[in-house]
């Protein structure tokens, strides 16, 4: 009896945000961050693609594989446009995509690695999955924390606010361990990633 295959390791690894300097350092836009810092440390450089609707680079992970970054310049909930676009052209699955962006339902200090998952109320996440056809690809929740009044109006102040000040030093180290999770992610897969990062705390209560 055949060995049942492993599922393939992710290569592309997109930041959901919302693109301009106002929104830059919001809660939103965590995962625009932590794809920035995988360019810098990996060495792969972002440029504007028009073709993508977004910034995107190619280059090598940390074990010398393809590695493919894209941050969409779509507006959160047009980023399945964005992503699609890539994976066309790269001719990738779905399950080789792994999406990094803000999760209200975790809070500061925590991420959770996920094989699969619903949008979760998410409009970029909602733009995926749509565009993808599936919602079966790995993803990077990282904790935001609820807003403390109810209402959509609050909710949208709270994800489009800045970190305080305590909450962005947290934050830096939360960036930090994504990036060491997904470097795990790309050389022992998910699953592996998520048993050793998804218990971390790094809001030191």
């Amino acid at each position: 009896m055949a060995d049942i295959a492993s599922p393939p390791l992710p290569c592309l690894i997109v930041g959901l945000g919302n693109p301009g300097d106002k929104y830059a350092g919001t809660r939103h836009n965590i995962g625009f961050e932590v794809v920035d810092r995988i360019s810098k440390t990996w060495a792969v450089p972002l440029k504007e693609e028009r073709r993508f609707q977004g910034e995107y680079g190619a280059g090598s992970g940390p074990t010398r594989q393809k590695v493919y970054l894209l941050k969409p310049l779509t507006y959160m909930n047009r980023s399945g446009q964005s992503m699609r676009a890539v994976l066309d052209w790269l001719k990738l699955e779905p399950s080789q995509v792994l999406v990094v962006y803000d999760d209200m339902d975790l809070p500061v200090g925590r991420l959770r690695l996920r094989l699969t998952g619903s949008a979760g109320g998410h409009n970029g996440m909602k733009s995926a999955i749509a565009h993808l056809g599936t919602q079966d690809f790995p993803r990077l929740r990282i904790g935001i924390g609820a807003s403390d009044r109810g209402g959509d109006g609050a909710v949208v102040s709270h994800v489009l606010g800045n970190f305080s000040k305590v909450e962005r030093s947290t934050m830096d180290a939360v960036v930090d361990t994504s990036l060491r999770a997904l470097e795990k992610v790309l050389q022992d897969g998910v699953e592996k990633a998520m048993s050793l990062y998804n218990p971390v705390d790094l809001s030191g209560d």
